[in-house]
């Protein structure tokens, strides 16, 4: 069995590590740390973008709060093929070969035979910037 995802602390991340937000695996764009009050421990403030579906999330959690950390691999392939929104890739490791939509600030980006990073995360695949 695969293990999608990890456990950590709140008080851990930084600006573009990953959290999963809402059952969503995201990357933390921004981050607000309140000081710790008299009665209580500091605050951690997060907002992070989907890396599915590019939608915007926030988190508040004191600084010692768990967290679930989903695990990214980063991968390379190259273009076979691009059609309309979809394009085929082929692993560079194990040559499989699959389809993935392309985000619409990489679409002039790709064509046949160039290589390219992309993601692997809890299942599925999806293209990204390194």
């Amino acid at each position: 069995m695969a293990v999608d995802k990890i456990f950590g602390q709140m008080g851990d991340l930084a600006k573009g590590k990953y959290v999963m937000v809402d059952e969503h695996p995201c990357r933390v764009m921004s981050m607000d740390k309140s000081k710790p009050g008299k009665h209580g421990a500091a605050k951690v403030n997060v907002v992070a973008i989907s890396l599915f579906d590019g939608s915007k999330h926030s988190l508040m959690k004191p600084s010692d709060g768990d967290i679930e950390i989903p695990i990214v691999e980063r991968k390379r392939a190259q273009v076979i093929n691009v059609s309309g929104t979809t394009c085929q890739l082929m692993d560079m490791n194990t040559y499989e070969t699959f389809d993935t939509t392309i985000p619409e600030d990489m679409k002039s980006e790709l064509e046949a035979g160039k290589e390219i990073v992309y993601h692997e995360v809890m299942g599925k695949k999806i293209l990204g910037k390194d």
